[in-house]
């Protein structure tokens, strides 16, 4: 059964015979999820990135001075407890910690944009790989909310495993077929 294509779509692919206009239809609303999961992976990984190679460049500088440099470019006020707290972490790190904070996020990121990309071209393993992954994680999440509960690691774990329920749904139903 062929789908009708949209007008829109014809006249921005105009009559070419070797073009596979199936290729741009959008085949249900479940790739849409799928492609939204893939999408929140990705902006994951290019956090983690950002934050892998701003680690590996304070690494022979003075953290504290940096982060104080950001406070004052920002306007932020040095004396909330926030703030303060977080300098007073970022002054303890050891350049070999700072290293090691550097490189597990760049390694973390590398698995965000496997499954990312995995997820946007609809591969099978890359589902798996995201089941796996993000309900090998939940442990550690649940953790640090019982240690530090904030609404923000609340939502992320309840993100998290609305994407792994939709992951074995989908799996799951691709069996039965």
């Amino acid at each position: 059964m062929r789908r009708e294509r949209s007008p829109r779509l014809e006249v921005a692919l105009g009559d070419k015979p070797w073009l596979d206009r199936d290729r741009f239809q959008v085949k249900s609303s479940r790739n849409g999820v799928l492609r939204l999961i893939a999408v929140f992976k990705l902006l994951k990984a290019a956090l983690l990135i950002a934050i892998g190679l701003g680690a590996l460049k304070l690494l022979h500088t003075d953290a504290g001075d940096v982060i104080e440099h950001w406070v004052e470019f920002f306007r932020l006020d040095p004396n909330n407890q926030y703030i303060n707290t977080a300098l007073e972490k970022v002054s303890r790190l050891t350049p070999g910690k700072i290293k090691e904070l550097g490189l597990g996020s760049l390694l973390y990121a590398g698995l965000f944009v496997t499954e990312g990309v995995g997820l946007w071209l609809r591969k099978g393993w890359a589902e798996w790989l995201t089941v796996i992954i993000t309900t090998s994680l939940v442990p550690f999440e649940i953790y640090e909310i019982v240690r530090h509960p904030t609404w923000v690691r609340i939502v992320l774990l309840a993100i998290n495993l609305a994407i792994v329920g939709y992951l074995l749904y989908k799996i799951r139903d691709k069996r039965r077929i």
